[in-house]
């Protein structure tokens, strides 16, 4: 990506040498609980072309979750021409609309936690400074702790292997951005709960339905108490008519929650759907009976219900 005018390398030297790596630091004390060193086998590398960098780590990563796709495919969907680079969000939303699970990386911690666990990372680096800034994607793959080294697919070296202190430098500049891009059935090592949630979320929205159930399900073997994933679950297969799961997966958000009005409403219409109009009609009026401040809502439900009872 480009870089923001010219740059003094004596002051790069001088100023990178003075910057705090707190994460590396209790890391290399600790040791995190992590092995003393993992690589990621089999993740292909594309050379950087100018200012492409975005849509080269997002296409290694992309192929090696199952997609294969090329930089070029993907320059389209991801690179903006007025600031010759990629913006993050960008990227994430690439990932998301060809049925990806894209979930942000932030410590180093679990940078190398997603490496243990098999994940290639792509990781947002500024290499220059905070007020002339040089952004980059590059893709961490490996690490050793004992040589206190990182290994990086980055620009047009297959295998970068980096100082880990100055590698956290050039990643704290880029706010400790990165990304894990895996098949929907397959969760982060270390991600979150509700950071799941908005990646299943964001395949709902881009209608890869089958996708998104799959990583609702996924959710599930984790928490599987997780009212937003039965939900997400149910509105999904509902979206595939797959109406008796729909269903299932609405009985089960209303046994987590069952003063939620939503899955009520949304459990009458998947047993309208199914024909079991009396038991539609008792969920439709349970959700009326629910939330009476917002009675017009699901009286909406219950009508339509109503009008389809034979």
């Amino acid at each position: 990506m480009r870089l923001r005018g010219p740059l003094c390398g004596l002051l790069l030297v001088s100023v990178l040498g003075a910057c705090a790596t707190p994460q590396t630091s209790r890391l290399l004390a600790d040791g995190g609980h992590l092995p003393q060193q993992a690589e990621v086998a089999g993740v292909p590398f594309y050379p950087q072309q100018r200012y492409y960098c975005g849509p080269a780590a997002l296409a290694m990563v992309m192929t090696w979750s199952g997609d294969p796709v090329t930089p070029d495919a993907l320059v389209p969907e991801v690179y903006t021409p007025s600031r010759q680079g990629t913006l993050r969000n960008d990227m994430v939303a690439a990932a998301r609309r060809r049925g990806r699970l894209a979930v942000q990386v932030s410590d180093v911690r679990s940078l190398l936690a997603e490496i243990t666990a098999g994940n290639p990372v792509v990781v947002f680096q500024n290499l220059a400074l905070d007020w002339f800034p040089q952004w980059h994607y590059a893709v961490a793959y490996g690490y050793d702790l004992h040589k206190r080294e990182i290994v990086l697919h980055s620009g047009t070296d297959a295998r970068r292997v980096t100082d880990l202190y100055a590698f956290e430098r050039t990643w704290e500049r880029g706010d400790y951005w990165g990304l894990v891009v895996l098949p929907p059935e397959r969760l982060p090592a270390t991600a979150d709960e509700r950071s799941v949630l908005d990646a299943a979320a964001g395949l709902e929205r881009t209608a890869h339905h089958r996708e998104a159930a799959n990583a609702y399900l996924a959710i599930l073997s984790r928490w599987r108490d997780s009212f937003p994933a039965w939900m997400g679950l149910g509105n999904t297969l509902y979206a595939q008519k797959d109406f008796s799961g729909a269903a299932r997966a609405f009985r089960e958000a209303t046994r987590r929650q069952p003063k939620a009005p939503a899955a009520w409403n949304n459990l009458a219409y998947a047993l309208a759907a199914e024909g079991q109009h009396d038991e539609a009609q008792r969920a439709a009026e349970e959700a009326v009976r629910l939330a009476p401040e917002s009675t017009h809502i699901y009286r909406d439900t219950l009508q339509d219900i109503s009008g389809v009872s034979p």
